[in-house]
């Protein structure tokens, strides 16, 4: 009973650490995609950055996105979008307990369904851990208007201690993710 309960509480809690991406997005329903062409990245304004080395591992991926989509990479201000992204960490608190032994309660002893001896003792330990989540949004703007045409986001946990290459493959998978129903399904 015990291995079970580890084994149990061991699948909980990778689980919850390799939680898929979480992605959402929406879109001007009077944009018309098919018009856009090329893109210029832009910074918004009060917006959080990562650090250079992930913010420049996220605009990869999102540029590498974007040409798949048959849009192109410009500088010029003549773009037919404007793309920017901003980044959010945040945490929240797990709480994992676990319980080995018997307690009282029903049971056995004393009748079908009274209280009696047997294993009377219970043991409960629980430690508390921080979970790290990592949260991207892209917002693209029609470049002649100034308009949002279409905003994006991506959450995931995140290991902060996870090695570069392990980085840049939740990155990539959460972009494309991200992208998946770029540009929206129109009618």
């Amino acid at each position: 009973m015990r291995k079970l309960s580890i084994t149990v509480l061991a699948l909980l809690a990778f689980g919850v650490a390799a939680r898929a991406q979480d992605v959402s997005y929406n879109f001007a329903k009077d944009a018309k995609f098919s018009d856009y062409k090329t893109y210029k990245w832009v910074e918004l304004k009060g917006a959080d950055e990562p650090d250079q080395i992930t913010q420049n591992t996220i605009k990869s991926a999102i540029d590498s996105q974007l040409a798949l989509k048959g849009l192109t990479k410009t500088d010029s201000d003549d773009a037919d979008l404007y793309v920017g992204m901003q980044t959010a960490i945040g945490t929240e608190k797990q709480y994992t307990s676990f319980s080995s032994g018997w307690g009282p309660g029903p049971g056995w002893g004393g009748g079908w369904y009274g209280y009696g001896g047997g294993m009377n003792t219970s043991t409960t330990t629980g430690s508390t851990s921080t979970i790290y989540i990592g949260q991207l949004g892209v917002d693209m703007y029609d470049a002649k208007n100034k308009d949002l045409v279409w905003r994006g986001r991506a959450s995931k946990t995140i290991n902060p201690k996870a090695k570069p290459e392990k980085r840049e493959k939740n990155i990539n998978k959460a972009v494309a993710k991200l992208f998946k129903n770029y540009p929206p399904p129109q009618k």
